[in-house]
């Protein structure tokens, strides 16, 4: 019962800093191509990736470690639609993260880059379909 209700904290509490690193690239991507934080755009991009981890560590805690069999999580709709969501958003994220690597190596590399604003439009769609 501890086991369970330390799982279920720990995953909820995951999830709300899995949203509020989304919701940072957000607001970060909100300044502008021009103005963008191509330094605190990958690591804000890595904080989202932990949390993703620990959604999923905690979630694979709940499904083996809790009271309910796991019989009862695989035939469930909700649960392989959720699954099925986690996956989506993962992928979805993959397209940002590069951008924002690239992004960064370009700066490093000179001081003058800026973000073509189609690129920085494109990561933007795509973190707010996260």
């Amino acid at each position: 019962m501890f086991v369970d209700a330390l799982l279920a904290y720990l995953h909820f509490l995951s999830i709300f800093f899995l949203a509020w690193f989304l919701c940072r690239q957000w607001l970060l991507l909100k300044a502008g191509a021009p103005a963008l934080d191509v330094e605190k755009l990958p690591r804000v991009d890595l904080g989202y990736f932990a949390s993703a981890g620990a959604v999923l560590l905690t979630g694979l805690g709940r499904l083996f470690l809790g009271p309910k069999p796991l019989v009862f999580y695989t035939h469930n709709p909700a649960f392989q639609a959720l699954i099925g969501l986690f996956v989506l958003v993962g992928l979805l994220s993959i397209v940002p993260t590069m951008s924002y690597q690239r992004w960064r190596r370009y700066r490093r590399d000179d001081a003058a880059f800026e973000v073509p604003p189609g690129e920085w439009k494109w990561a933007r769609a795509l973190v707010g379909a996260e």
